[in-house]
């Protein structure tokens, strides 16, 4: 009995310290949020105020309508809202078409190309962009939508992603379906895509908010004024008005919330996702 209760009283131990340590960890990571907010409704006086303070004496809604007098955020939103959700809604057609194909079907090449194609991932992106930037200039798409989006309609790591659940899909579902008269697109529509949901919806995050926080290549293509993201808005508040410290944390609210609501929408599968088998059983054509 006495080993019994000191073997609980050590997990129960364990699990409090594993607890407080996660706590304190989402503590940290909620911070700065808070303080962004915090910020973002508070008055002048109030922002350059010593010590400075979590408590809001007076909150106002000023910084945001600076915010929208200042700039056209609402373009810049949208903006950023379409190229986000058209690359996201590319990637995933295209990554998952791609995945299927590399892990149910045997072609000359496939696992060649399959390396290949992982292979450049280790070439920095940093040295496609003299290039990328003169393609986009002869065809051009400078200032529009395709500079934004046609680039990065599909990516490596989005056809790894799928490639690798969609191999722990049983072969016999895609031999039924042939056998049920069904064409290799309504296989890839009606029996692939409803079993990989959770890496869909994982690859749809990481692309949504990847694109969403891009700046190096919207900076590069883009140089009109109603074309402009949010993270080029931001940058221009900061280097044009970086003395108005809340209405700079404002547009820092504003960029960030739909990320959160893209996060929270699609957690659940998103937490299968990281967790899915697909990635223990990379190396197994």
């Amino acid at each position: 009995m006495e080993i019994l209760k000191s073997k609980r009283f050590q997990n129960v131990a364990t699990k409090s310290m594993i607890y407080a340590l996660l706590a304190l960890g989402a503590i940290v990571i909620v911070i700065p949020y808070v303080w962004m907010f915090v910020t973002s409704i508070k008055p002048v006086e109030e922002v350059q105020s010593y010590p400075p303070s979590f408590i809001v004496k007076h909150p106002t809604v000023l910084p945001y309508q600076n915010l929208f007098r200042l700039m056209p955020i609402l373009r810049y939103l949208w903006n950023s809202i379409y190229v986000s959700a058209a690359v996201t809604i590319a990637n995933l057609f295209f990554c998952s078409l791609a995945g299927y194909a590399f892990a149910k079907h045997k072609f000359w090449g496939r696992d060649k190309i399959f390396f290949v194609l992982l292979g450049s991932l280790m070439i920095p992106w940093q040295v496609n962009i003299i290039s990328g930037f003169i393609l986009i200039r002869k065809l051009g798409w400078l200032n529009s939508y395709n500079a934004l989006i046609v680039p990065v309609m599909a990516g490596v790591f989005g056809v790894f992603l799928c490639r690798q659940f969609i191999m722990s899909i049983p072969n016999d579902l895609v031999d039924a379906a042939k056998i049920d008269g069904c064409s290799e697109f309504g296989i890839y529509r009606l029996v692939i895509l409803p079993l990989i949901k959770p890496v869909l919806a994982t690859l749809a995050i990481l692309t949504f908010l990847q694109q969403w926080n891009s700046f190096i290549w919207p900076l590069i293509v883009i140089n009109s004024n109603q074309m402009r993201t949010l993270p080029l808005a931001l940058s221009v508040l900061n280097s044009q008005f970086g003395t108005r410290f809340a209405t700079i944390m404002a547009g820092a609210v504003v960029a960030t919330t739909p990320m959160l609501i893209v996060f929270l929408l699609f957690q659940k599968y998103f937490m299968k996702g990281i967790t899915m088998k697909g990635l223990k059983e990379y190396g197994t054509p």
